[in-house]
């Protein structure tokens, strides 16, 4: 009965309690199952599409995306940041000025490519691309549309209704998405579905989050929203050429069909990676600005959650380089499995780029997004001057290459800042890495010993073999997960 008193109150507590780590956990819980939702609809509309269209509609289609990528990144002014982040972020005055700096950036944003749509067709030499991009973003004027209020969950994390906003109008317009491409068999269906799911998160927003933008302008929230975008100008732009450079060069140098078998290679392990990010992003973007004068409690935060990123991650990014081939085979269809290479090198990337979103998130919870801006800066040089070379050498597998170097740069240089700003112990950091690499080398060892061996000749042979071997590891780092768990 006292056993059973406890779990009670344990469960009173995590329901009703407001710490923030009990904060954080019950957010987290929202934003996971919204977020997983969203991810498992979309990985079943990809696995459902790649049989129905052509690997070009979606090489076209990662063209549309990446130029939307581009000209936003121009305009961005870091509104959603800039307001958890500030302690008058709840204000109404202040969404409201929230808002029409995001409306203004996504008129300005569309005009800007509505009048560029026939040159970047030209330029690609497809004609089809002028249209698609009209009308594929309109979806920018819709997310600067969104509810003034929408902003405030995230700030008092109370993620259930931003959960329900941003993944449910997600899961409506994958939904929509499918459809189409069952009548239309071509790239609109994908153009279409991706604006639809902006028109669902507007609508959702006005639902759950009601009110009206106001005519009204506070100088004060202004000048500070103006602050904060200073240390951000130019991030989103720097940010955009590690992510987004890749398609531009693959889709100049190669046939579009080449660059949609290597957008949905990256994308199939990029998928459980937007999952991830989305929650920590959310989670710990409140959390450390919660604490952010307490620098013991932030260092012990990141290292927390960084030791679990590696345990976790780790051994699955070597799982993925084993068995590249064959996910892509059972998951896509045959002829997608070429991309194996860009799929184990992109696994890579994702993980270091996991690593170092931690440490962003905690520049943005300070105040201080002028310091990430220094570290994409360097990973932009270095993709700017190793892309064209590596994706002429080594094909599409290249764009993931100039990729990996890139974020390696950027990683360890935001490493060192954080121990500038919180006072971070470096060789303690780094020992993290220790276990997980341990058993990963053990997970690498057992695959490449089966196949080697002939016993995963078979795609699912390959997969279950692999499989069985991070899952083990996994099992062998209980104790490791403990002792992080009893130290936090």
């Amino acid at each position: 009965m006292k056993i059973l008193d406890q779990v009670n109150s344990a469960a009173r507590h995590v329901a009703l309690g407001e710490g923030l780590r009990v904060k954080a956990m019950r957010g987290g819980a929202w934003l996971g199952g919204g977020s997983f939702a969203e991810q498992v609809t979309r990985f079943a509309r990809n696995m459902l599409l790649t049989r129905l269209l052509v690997p070009g509609a979606f090489g076209t289609m990662a063209i549309v995306l990446s130029l939307s990528s581009l000209v936003s990144s121009f305009t961005d002014v870091g509104v959603g940041p800039a307001v958890i982040q500030n302690p008058r972020g709840g204000e109404d005055s202040y969404l409201n000025a929230a808002w029409w700096m995001g409306m203004a950036r996504a008129v300005f944003m569309y005009a800007i490519i509505f009048i560029a749509a026939p040159w970047v067709s030209h330029f690609y030499g497809n004609p089809e691309l002028s249209a698609l991009l009209r009308v594929a973003l309109i979806g920018l004027l819709l997310d600067g549309m969104l509810s003034p209020r929408s902003r405030r969950a995230q700030k008092e994390m109370k993620f259930g209704r931003w959960a329900a906003i941003f993944n449910g109008g997600g899961v409506c317009g994958v939904i929509l998405t499918i459809v189409l491409s069952f009548v239309m068999r071509d790239v609109w269906a994908l153009a279409i579905g991706y604006c639809s799911e902006n028109a669902f998160r507007c609508l959702l927003s006005y639902i759950l989050c009601p009110g009206l933008p106001l005519l009204k302008w506070d100088k004060q929230a202004s000048r500070d929203l103006l602050k904060f975008s200073k240390g951000m100008l130019g991030l989103s732009f720097l940010n955009l050429i590690f992510a987004r450079t890749d398609i531009f060069v693959l889709g100049k140098l190669y046939s579009p069909a080449a660059l949609g078998l290597y957008t949905m290679a990256v994308y199939l392990v990029q998928t459980p990676s937007s999952f991830l990010l989305s929650l920590l992003n959310s989670t710990l973007l409140p959390a450390f600005s919660h604490v952010q004068s307490d620098t013991k409690r932030v260092n012990r935060i990141l290292a927390e959650v960084t030791s679990w990123i590696i345990l976790l991650g780790l051994p699955a990014a070597v799982m993925v380089g084993l068995c590249g081939k064959s996910l892509l085979t059972i998951i896509y269809g045959n002829r997608y499995a070429e991309a194996a290479g860009a799929l184990a090198v992109a696994s890579c990337v994702v993980f270091l780029n996991t690593l170092n979103s931690l440490i962003t998130t905690l520049f943005y919870a300070s105040g201080r997004p002028a310091l990430h801006r220094r570290a994409v800066a360097a990973s932009a040089v270095v993709m700017l001057i190793a892309i064209y070379p590596a994706c002429r050498l080594l094909g599409v597998v290249g764009g993931q290459v100039a990729a990996l170097i890139a974020v390696i740069a950027s990683y360890l240089l935001q490493v060192a800042r954080a121990r500038d700003i919180t006072g971070l112990n470096i060789l303690r950091y780094g020992k993290s890495f220790v276990p997980a690499a341990l058993l990963s080398l053990g997970v690498f060892i057992v695959g490449f010993g089966a196949r080697y061996l002939g016993l995963a000749n078979g795609p699912l042979a390959n997969i279950a073999i692999a499989a069985s071997a991070c899952i083990i590891a996994y099992l062998l780092c209980v104790p490791v997960f403990m002792r992080i768990r009893e130290t936090a």
